[in-house]
């Protein structure tokens, strides 16, 4: 019996978040430049939508490029942009074909010109697909996101707009890029690496955190099953006993 049919389709977490780690680490174990692991790593991206669809997950959410990552030297950041441009362009039909929905998170104005009037087109002809949900998280850093959110709730304090009174935990879900999009059940991070590295900070309050030490380029459909089968396996009590759980 192999993974995939040990998972229960019942129990399948709604929104699954990854942090794609170890692009440049499988291309400098390989002798190559670190440019040839990102772009292995967009196979692993194509692979992993394709089998959180057919499995059924309704959200997936990737950390494609962080508010850090523009630190990177201009080379490798400028290759990274242009293949975002290319992949985006190469995965359109099978963002149709599978009745996927393009969504992106993060500061977009950042992003040069191509790349963002690429995304934008993406996520508006895939805008009524409804099997899932499929996030790019681009030039974004949870920090960053709510220093956004707190000016915009004090802007419309200062202006009357709205009470201190108001202010509660929906109201702060709504001014966040994903005011759109329901908490992260399960977090996946690839590589071995164990840190949480500046990601959807307030939506992962109650998630599921698996760490595996594959490297992103090599992480396929049975290890997100993995990761899947091994989130069912555990209790989630949200504060309460099992005892409470079973009643």
């Amino acid at each position: 019996m192999d993974t995939k049919t040990k998972i229960n389709p019942e129990k399948l977490p709604l929104h699954v978040a990854i942090v794609m780690d170890g692009n440049g680490r499988w291309a400098t174990t390989r002798g190559l430049f670190r440019y040839k692991g990102h772009e292995r790593g967009t196979k692993a991206v194509r692979e992993v939508v394709e089998g959180a669809a057919e499995i059924g997950i309704k959200y997936l959410t990737l950390y494609a490029f962080s508010t850090e990552n523009w630190k990177r030297p201009e080379t490798e950041v400028n290759l990274l942009m242009k293949l975002l441009v290319s992949s985006l362009k190469s995965e359109l039909t099978k963002l149709t074909e599978n009745d996927i929905k393009l969504n992106a998170i993060g500061n977009i104005d950042n992003l040069p010109a191509p790349a963002k009037e690429e995304l934008l087109s993406v996520i508006e002809k895939t805008k009524n697909h409804q099997r899932m949900t499929l996030t790019l998280a681009l030039s974004y850093g949870s920090r960053e996101e709510l220093v956004k959110t707190v000016k915009e709730i004090s802007v419309k304090t200062k202006n009357r707009l709205i009470s201190p009174l108001d202010i509660d935990e929906q109201l702060i879900n709504n001014h966040l890029y994903t005011h759109n999009l329901p908490d992260v059940d399960l977090l996946i991070r690839t590589s071995g690496e164990q840190r949480i590295s500046n990601f959807l900070l307030w939506q992962i309050a109650y998630a599921e955190l698996y760490f595996t030490d594959v490297l992103w380029p090599d992480f396929t459909k049975e290890d997100l099953y993995k990761a899947l089968l091994n989130y069912q396996n555990r209790e989630r009590r949200f504060g309460r006993t099992s005892d409470q759980l079973n009643e």
